[in-house]
């Protein structure tokens, strides 16, 4: 399976997926813990996937979301976007909105 299958594969299993460097309970940066962190207030049920332990998944992300960095969430399969454009969209209730428009909360 080529890399871009596997992130389909990943992004399509779950309704919301974070890529992050580390996991929700010890995030291996600080925007991959404000994302995480904003998910967990927002109550979300979400998987995430530590790049930190795939390499081929941590550059094979960039491309296949055309963002070129780490953390990135993922809505039923739509990329949402970055740590910068999540607290912005967090902020302005427009994160709630979307996952309360997609039954996620």
């Amino acid at each position: 399976m080529d890399t871009e299958a596997k992130i389909k594969n990943i992004i399509s299993a779950d309704d919301v997926c974070l890529f992050m460097k580390g996991v929700p309970e010890a995030p291996q940066c600080g925007f991959s813990m404000a994302v995480a962190n904003i998910l967990k207030i927002l109550n979300v049920n979400f998987k995430s996937f530590n790049v930190l332990e795939d390499e081929e998944i941590r550059s094979g992300i960039k491309t296949y979301s055309d963002w070129p960095t780490i953390p990135q969430l993922y809505v039923k399969g739509e990329f949402i976007g970055g740590c910068d454009i999540i607290k912005e969209m967090y902020e302005k209730g427009e994160l709630k909105e979307l996952l309360q428009s997609k039954s996620l909360i």
